[in-house]
């Protein structure tokens, strides 16, 4: 259906080896660095992720290491980046490097495919770039060059637009030197082919760009729309004697799970303050201790497909009831991992701890 050209694969290749950036993982190119490197740079860019790939790193240099790891040390070097299921399914998989291959990283790519939170894009990228396997990645970035290259307008989140450009991918790999084409491939989407404002003027590619001859070029990737955004209304209560407050640690299949957070009302809609203090829900918190509500603060938080709207209350009471929550001082905090909104939130109670 889409015939590639010979040269496609040489060009990048050539271009990639003069202007590849020195990122960390490629200096020291193990399969442990590189599959840390590939989680965390899921959904972020590399300017926000390499500052956790660094301490990461840093804190479990080898996969043994990490599988020693506690929970909440790893979620607290994970906070702020967000889809925290990358973290425990990362704590999964080195159990399972350790149980089942000695701590040794395995170098067959279904056996890398196997580990838990490791998918087929994963699964290509260490298996070429560790162990020179020729397996294609296919990411968004990866979407967009070939989309544009080849004027494919099929759905990149379609069951045949993932058959199709998986294909495609494949047919692109030279064998030769799979792991150096499939991050040139990546590093050319991320720096030429960009999603806005793309430098066709500069491309290398441009003189065989079907998307750039056809002059379609911002058409692609075509997307099928996704689910509608779900909103969800988050009522915090940061309790407080003065010297400590409430916190708990979610435990349910939900976001953020495994991270802290302050004891939580969560509503259908946006109920009025009022009815907020006179639900059973805080009465329960308080029980008969006099309260104050000091301040009450309202944010927004942006989700995949959800929209937080969140509302924080700042109440002072004499005598602080522990009930099924955790009472701690603010050093305490510092040491634990909170969703971002709330991370924030008791850094502006407590600016200068």
């Amino acid at each position: 259906m889409f015939t590639p050209h010979s040269d496609f694969s040489s060009q990048l290749l050539h271009w990639y080896k003069s202007n590849a950036r020195p990122l960390p993982w490629r200096i020291s190119p193990s399969p442990y660095n590189i599959w840390i490197s590939e989680i965390i740079m899921q959904q972020t860019r590399v300017d926000q992720g390499l500052p956790y790939y660094m301490r990461f790193l840093a804190a479990f240099p080898n996969v043994g290491l990490l599988h020693l790891a506690s929970d909440d040390e790893i979620m607290k070097l994970w906070q702020g980046l967000g889809y925290y299921s990358r973290a425990r399914n990362m704590k999964k998989a080195a159990k399972q490097i350790v149980d089942n291959f000695g701590g040794i990283f395995p170098q067959n790519y279904e056996q890398i495919r196997a580990l838990s939170g490791i998918g087929s894009y994963t699964a290509a990228a260490i298996a070429s770039m560790a162990f020179g396997l020729p397996y294609a990645v296919v990411d968004g970035n990866v979407y967009r060059v070939l989309s544009r290259c080849f004027d494919i307008d099929l759905a990149i989140n379609s069951a045949e637009g993932v058959k199709v450009f998986a294909k495609l991918a494949q047919q692109l790999l030279p064998e030769h030197e799979p792991g150096t084409y499939n991050q040139a491939i990546m590093e050319f989407g991320a720096l030429y082919c960009k999603p806005q404002n793309p430098n066709c003027l500069q491309c290398i590619l441009s003189s065989s760009c079907l998307a750039l001859k056809n002059k379609n070029v911002s058409k692609y990737p075509v997307k099928n729309k996704g689910a509608a955004v779900q909103k969800r209304y988050l009522n915090y209560f940061f309790l407080s004697d003065g010297n400590r407050f409430l916190i708990e640690k979610r435990q349910s299949n939900d976001i953020w799970k495994g991270l802290f957070q302050l004891p939580l009302l969560e509503t259908s809609d946006l109920e009025p303050i009022e009815q907020i203090i006179n639900h059973v829900f805080f009465k329960e918190i308080v029980r008969n201790s006099e309260f104050t509500v000091n301040s009450i603060t309202e944010i927004r938080h942006k989700l995949t497909h959800r929209l937080l709207e969140i509302r924080f209350l700042n109440v002072q009471v004499n005598d602080l009831p522990t009930n099924n929550y955790r009472a701690i001082v603010v050093e305490e905090a510092a040491q634990l991992a909170f969703p971002k909104p709330i991370f924030h939130y008791i850094n502006q109670i407590y600016p200068n701890e």
